[in-house]
């Protein structure tokens, strides 16, 4: 069975709080009511934790390491990391002095921090020259280096956090910021909406969508071609018709659509 992998972010992202705060605070607790409930249903998997650098704290690291639980973290730049690096960075600078194209060195060693951290760590480092200078970056993770190679570390599980941070970032399509109100349960009440309606919106893709040429549309696109367009609608004592106008151009993928959303399963 692969890994079951999920973003930092999602740990956090339906659940408003004081700005007064870590970033991070909290993270530990609802990682361990998710990775709960995954085992629960599948004991034996693999959980894999990504995230950046504001939730790369000691208490998750211990709890992921206490826990059976890896993780690849962002870890923040500092000297110390940087000098680790020296030759790396020289290198990829030579490269590109050479090529004229962004390089890539990756460097692999234990780090451990002077205060905050319990125990040294592998820790990836990625000395890159770009055509605005050094851009180096660095991941601290639990995957040992005979399954997962620096390069491939980062470059294929680190990064790919990229695309799953796309899709959480579309609640802001769903009005997820309109926290205006004076009061923080109200707020919370708004982004407990626009996390619902995310829900539906990939139950849509997922079930409705599937095969189409909407398959992958975010949700603002959803919702201007698919779901905002007028209608004329009749009601009866034992039905509801909705007549669309003639001129709506999606007139096929919507009945495709609806077709696909009543054959789908009721327990989806």
């Amino acid at each position: 069975m692969p890994p079951y992998i999920f973003c930092g972010e999602s740990l956090l992202c339906a659940r408003l709080r004081v700005s007064s705060i870590d970033g991070a605070a909290g993270s530990q607790e609802e990682l361990e009511r998710i990775v709960g409930q995954i085992r629960q249903a599948w004991p034996e998997v693999q959980i894999i934790v990504r995230g950046d650098s504001g939730f790369c704290r000691e208490e998750l690291l211990a709890w992921c390491e206490a826990n059976q639980v890896d993780y690849v973290l962002g870890l923040a730049k500092n000297d110390r990391l940087k000098a680790e690096i020296t030759a790396e960075l020289h290198q990829a600078a030579a490269e590109y002095q050479r090529t004229g194209q962004a390089a890539r060195v990756f460097k692999e060693f234990a780090y451990q921090t002077r205060e905050s951290w319990a125990r040294a760590r592998r820790v990836v480092g990625k000395a890159e020259h770009l055509e605005k200078g050094s851009n180096p970056r660095f991941v601290v993770t639990s995957l040992p280096s005979q399954d997962w190679a620096a390069r491939a570390l980062y470059e294929d599980l680190y990064c790919a956090r990229g695309e799953m941070e796309n899709r959480i970032k579309e609640q802001l399509m769903l009005f997820s910021d309109r926290t205006s109100t004076a009061f923080l349960r109200s707020n919370q009440i708004r982004l407990y909406f626009s996390s619902v309606a995310y829900l539906l919106m990939q139950a849509l893709r997922r079930l409705g969508l599937q095969g189409t040429a909407l398959a992958k549309a975010q949700c603002t696109t959803l919702r201007l071609k698919l779901l905002k367009f007028g209608a004329l609608m009749r009601i009866t004592v034992r039905k509801v018709w909705v007549s669309l106008a003639s001129g709506y151009p999606y007139q096929e993928l919507f009945r495709q659509v609806y077709a696909q959303l009543r054959a789908a399963p009721l327990r989806c």
